[in-house]
């Protein structure tokens, strides 16, 4: 089976090493871009995507380039704590959580799947112009190239080519009025150095956590978001690449200085600051039109929140072969890929919107905007554990479900591993 899939990111990649792991040998990844590049800030990988990794091999490389995250803590911007919760091993998985840099697990995903498929494997500076399906093959446009395959999956991206193609009357992503600048800070670590914290409220707020173990100083890279609404000109002009200077947002900041970390001096030691508007798209009512199916940000991209977007595209790639691998029939195989992880990335998505379990943090600045002397008598811990277990019934990583659900590793002509 030939199988062409549009998009060398995160999700692209592991469905490259997904498809090889479970027997398909033939298999093309086209990537627009010339030179891929570990650009970048940080992401969290949940212990759902961790096992899917480790189930490719691919522990040891994540291990190396992140660090594993013990505690996500919500504060309000008085710097007063809402709800902590242990995460990863401490939580009860089988599977770690990590923090690691976009840019480096990008490139190492990269490496593998040169290693595993062939320096070929992978073909950059090569753009999706069109494609045209039949029931028998679908054919890819490459500028004036054309190249025949039985699939194509598009992990092309929020702003996905495919897609378009597909849902040509789609307005573009959706911006919710909020802005996100993000860069990395060069610091000491702050509580314990495991900690991804989140500090704010409902309309501004400030996420920290390390993506790096402590140099020789005792410094870590501290991966940094803060987030604000703007006027309606940061839709125009945010392009998810975007340089800015940290000035023209560090005064809403100044005076977030906690007792366990000074938000005004992490933001200004940073090297660089990216400006990203905070966008989505509406689920779809469908992601398999034949011998094509979307993958990722393309399929169901989603507001940064939960550390869910780039999790959910392993869980993709993982489903999808062993869609695949079991059923053989590519149609087949990406409908039944469809129905597994459409609705609950769909469930996702308008979580998200809603804040996820970031809920908590708008509720305590609802009911004690000044702050709180005991957090108990504002949100009790009933209502704050609760936010917590539903988002991760939702996302696919409730900790007893995860260690119990069946492995995705079917191989062709063999049952899953």
């Amino acid at each position: 089976m030939r199988i062409i899939i549009a998009g060398g990111g995160i999700g692209g990649l592991t469905t490259a090493l997904s498809l090889h792991a479970a027997g398909f040998d033939d298999v093309l990844v086209v990537e627009a871009v010339r030179t891929i590049q570990p650009l970048g800030v940080g992401i969290n990988l949940l212990p759902h995507a961790v096992r899917e990794l480790t189930e490719l091999g691919l522990a040891d490389r994540v291990t190396r380039l992140g660090v594993p995250t013990g505690e996500l803590a919500y504060f309000n911007r008085h710097g007063q704590l809402i709800w902590s919760e242990p995460r990863g091993l401490g939580a009860g998985y089988r599977w770690p959580q990590y923090s690691v840099h976009r840019g480096r697990l990008q490139l190492a995903l990269l490496d593998a799947v040169r290693e595993r498929l062939g320096p070929d494997a992978v073909r950059t500076g090569s753009r999706l112009t069109g494609f045209a399906a039949t029931p028998d093959e679908v054919v890819v446009e490459l500028g004036a190239e054309r190249l025949t395959a039985d699939l194509l999956i598009a992990a092309d991206g929020i702003r996905s080519a495919v897609r378009a193609r597909l849902y040509p009357a789609e307005s573009a992503p959706l911006w919710n009025g909020l802005v996100l600048w993000r860069g990395v800070t060069r610091g000491k670590p702050f509580r314990g150095g495991r900690s991804m914290i989140m500090a704010g409220d409902h309309e501004q707020k400030f996420v920290a956590y390390p993506i790096s173990e402590p140099d020789h100083n005792g410094d870590v890279e501290i991966n940094w978001v803060a987030e604000r609404p703007v006027d309606g000109s940061a839709a125009a002009r945010g392009d998810w690449n975007r340089l800015v200077d940290v000035d023209e947002f560090l005064p809403h900041f100044a005076e977030w200085q906690f007792d366990w970390l000074d938000v005004p001096a992490t933001i200004r030691d940073a090297d660089v600051a990216y400006e990203y508007p905070m966008v989505d798209r509406d689920p779809l009512p469908k992601w398999t039109h034949g011998r094509v199916t979307l993958l990722g940000d393309a399929a169901h991209p989603m507001y940064p929140i939960g550390s869910n977007g780039a999790s959910q595209a392993v869980l993709d790639a993982r489903v999808l072969s062993d869609a695949l691998a079991r059923l053989g029939d590519p149609v087949r195989a990406c409908e039944a890929y469809e129905a597994e992880r459409r609705p609950p990335t769909a469930a996702t998505q308008l979580a998200n919107r809603e804040m996820g379990p970031e809920l908590v943090i708008k509720l305590a600045h609802e009911r004690a905007p000044h702050g709180f002397a005991d957090i108990e008598q504002v949100l009790p811990l009933a209502e704050r554990a609760e936010i917590a277990a539903r988002y991760k019934r939702t996302a696919g990583f409730d900790p007893e479900m995860l260690n119990e659900r069946a492995s995705y590793n079917a191989t062709v002509g063999g049952p899953r591993g």
